[in-house]
């Protein structure tokens, strides 16, 4: 299992952050680069406890499908998200957001772990950690200028 910590710092209030980051229309956006869409459940708005999102994207050149279900909320402190359907053998995304003074803590811990065993563990080691960490590291910044932006 390999396992990504980001923390981003907003400088916005918790409430606001919350939304962003689960917000499907900005999380759209913010993967243009692999053409995700959101093609199933929810496909629009704030996704909440308990619903689904089917993702299509292409990724390393293939199109791929994704089904994930918000399992736990705790708002606007934490969601989780785990992978019902996909390329993964498994996927677990926590986001945990805490209250700094004016700012937002966003802190991500992504875990994931690839079918086909150790060839597997060998690719998520070798590439497939550091392009995940790219792709979250791109969804956080458009959070950040769009909670930053809409504080002024």
């Amino acid at each position: 299992m390999s396992t990504i910590y980001l923390n981003t710092i907003i400088e916005s209030d918790i409430q606001t952050v919350f939304d962003l980051a689960r917000d499907i229309d900005l999380h759209q956006k913010s993967t243009s680069k692999t053409n995700e869409k959101a093609i199933a459940g929810r496909t629009s708005g704030l996704i909440e406890e308990d619903e689904t999102v089917t993702w299509k994207a292409k990724h390393l050149g293939v199109y791929q499908t994704l089904t994930t279900k918000i399992v736990r909320m705790n708002k606007p402190h934490h969601f989780t998200d785990v992978m019902q359907k996909g390329a993964f053998k498994s996927m677990k995304h926590q986001h945990i957001f805490r209250q700094e003074g004016k700012n937002t803590m966003m802190t991500d811990i992504f875990e994931f772990q690839s079918p086909f065993g150790l060839i597997g563990k060998t690719v998520d080691s070798l590439f497939l950690k550091n392009y995940m960490k790219k792709f979250l590291l791109e969804r956080n910044q458009l959070i950040k200028i769009t909670a930053e932006n809409s504080n002024h």
